[in-house]
């Protein structure tokens, strides 16, 4: 489903306002939920998590880090809910053998990087994946899920929507208050410019780590070619948006709501458009994991990367979380 466009509003509206006594009840459902006591592992636990519902970025940091920590040797592996994937119990993912409709699109995204583990059970996902190797743990999403201790929590808000109208599920996009979330959180990473004012609302002390967002280099080779984007994301405007601040020539674009599953007769509709217009087709490595083989080798998938306005601050994070936890490299040395 889409984000009702009263969640985003400057003020509270009626809508908001007239669903205020559910947000209360979703406030207090959480507040217990987060307070249950977790299993603490014996490896240090990354979270990059969020405030909002729908895509803020979490996935694209996540694998930011991934990366980050494997160049330092650390044999982090993620652990992810695998939203809307219809696995069961913890499972490894195997992107030669897993799709999408079994353990969801951002654990193939992930695996592709590190070795990822699905599971709402963040602790039994923990558990095993310790037991395979893991030196390190990184979260995607999770940060509301209290059955596994994290070391470091990463609040992840996008510039653009901030934290919309402020209010907590219905009455707005929030799954907890905001100085109830950063009071658990070491820092914040704020990607794209702050448009809503989201750093203004964040306790003094909370460090903030701010980043752009910055489109694979594949990109550059499509310019001068006619593209048709459709994106299946939490923000779709923000993957049309980046290609046309590439001066890429967007003919057409078509969001669709986020994970969302596209039916044979929406991809005929797509190519047909795309043939018509006599356009490409572009879309996220998000959504390319989820079309079906044949569809898939007519699409060019485009993916973003964190572009830090400081990397050197990241880096330093990882050192204090990884050094305060005792982890070292395989090499038996600790990144300076």
């Amino acid at each position: 489903m889409r984000p009702p466009a009263f969640w985003f509003a400057g003020q509270p509206g009626l809508a908001a306002c007239l669903l205020w006594p559910a947000a209360r009840v979703t406030a207090a459902i959480t507040r217990r939920r987060i307070a249950r006591p977790g299993w603490r592992a014996p490896v240090p636990v990354i979270c990059c998590g969020n405030l909002s519902a729908g895509g803020t970025g979490k996935t694209t940091l996540a694998l930011d880090l991934l990366a980050r920590l494997k160049a330092r040797g650390v044999a982090v592996h993620a652990l992810t809910r695998g939203y809307r994937g219809t696995a069961s119990g913890v499972l490894r993912v195997d992107p030669e053998r897993h799709d999408a409709t079994l353990v969801g699109d951002e654990p193939l995204l992930l695996a592709a990087v590190a070795p990822t583990w699905v599971g709402a059970d963040r602790a039994a996902s923990a558990r095993a994946a310790i037991a395979a190797g893991a030196g390190c743990l990184l979260m995607d999403d999770g940060m509301q899920n209290p059955t596994l201790v994290q070391d470091c929590t990463l609040v992840v808000i996008d510039g653009a929507t901030g934290f919309g109208n402020g209010r907590v599920l219905p009455a707005g996009p929030l799954r907890e208050p905001v100085e109830a979330g950063t009071a658990r959180a070491r820092a914040a990473v704020l990607i794209g410019p702050d448009r809503r004012g989201a750093a203004t609302g964040l306790p003094p002390g909370l460090p903030v780590l701010r980043a752009g967002l910055a489109m694979a280099p594949e990109a550059a080779a499509l310019r001068g070619t006619r593209l048709l984007a459709f994106a299946g994301i939490g923000r779709p405007g923000k993957f049309f948006d980046a290609l046309r601040a590439l001066d890429l020539e967007l003919v057409a674009a078509h969001g669709f709501p986020n994970h969302h599953p596209y039916r044979p007769a929406e991809l005929a509709r797509l190519r047909n458009q795309a043939h018509a217009l006599g356009a490409r087709l572009v879309t996220t490595p998000k959504d390319a994991v989820r079309l079906p083989a044949a569809f898939r080798r007519d699409v060019t998938a485009l993916g973003v990367g964190l572009l830090w306005a400081d990397p050197a601050v990241v880096e330093t994070l990882l050192d204090e979380v990884l050094e305060a936890t005792g982890t070292v490299p395989r090499t038996g040395k600790p990144r300076r």
